[in-house]
């Protein structure tokens, strides 16, 4: 495998599906094969079918060394599709075309020119699922079964959802970042209620009691108390 691919292959998700449409006269079997090494799946379809039941896929590219007839045309069909109109399009076509792209720039996201190097091709690619949000990378959290996900706000403990208040969220956000790590409950209250809050210690004690009672109680040993100092998240594994 080339180095170069390997290293992509790391940071790409298998799970991305690449449309690929390619007139046949274009560089088509090696195109699939560095999609694969990159770590995709690629879904190819030639230019004169209609790829309306594909699954949905993470980009689309279009494989065309003829731009006016065949680039234009069909990435003007991809964008009328609505589940389709807003995946990220790469084109690959031919240096010699490359005066053609003018007046075509809404059409696309990103272009190569063939040949392409498989570095090239797999840094343009992830930067493009980067930016669609499309990378499977969501920074959720984990603490054994326990999950949070600080963009969703949303927490499941052993794939069962938990439904937290803002204030609780916070709390397990601040514990599950340092498992093991002693807070007091002066910490927990400049960090999760701000400094401005005049609730007095007993809100901390308060909303660990509650979110005791909501992760269960076969699971309310995470949050252990350290008598006389405050609270951390337990490190044993569940």
């Amino acid at each position: 495998m080339h180095p170069s691919a390997s290293a992509q292959q790391q940071r790409s998700d298998p799970g991305h599906v690449v449309l690929v449409l390619a007139d046949p006269s274009g560089p088509l079997e090696r195109l699939i094969t560095d999609l694969v090494l990159l770590g995709y799946r690629p879904s190819v379809h030639s230019t004169d079918e209609t790829p309306y039941l594909d699954p949905s896929p993470a980009l689309a590219i279009l494989l065309s060394p003829d731009v006016r007839n065949h680039a234009v045309p069909w990435s003007e069909t991809l964008r009328r599709v609505d589940r389709l109109r807003s995946v990220p399009l790469v084109w690959l076509v031919d240096e010699p075309e490359l005066g053609q792209l003018s007046g075509s720039e809404h059409l696309i996201d990103e272009f190569l020119t063939i040949p392409y190097t498989t570095s090239e091709l797999g840094a343009r690619l992830t930067l493009l699922v980067h930016r669609s949000g499309g990378d499977t990378d969501d920074g959720t959290i984990r603490h054994g079964g326990l999950a949070l996900n600080p963009l969703s706000y949303q927490v499941s403990l052993e794939d069962r959802a938990l439904d937290l208040t803002f204030m609780e969220y916070e709390l397990l956000k601040l514990f599950i970042g340092h498992p093991g790590r002693v807070y007091t409950r002066e910490e927990i209250l400049s960090q999760v209620w701000g400094y401005d809050y005049f609730g007095g210690m007993r809100t901390v004690d308060v909303h660990v009691r509650r979110l005791r009672a909501k992760l269960g109680q076969d699971h309310a040993w995470l949050l252990e108390t350290v008598r006389g100092v405050g609270y951390r998240l337990a490190k044993g594994r569940m």
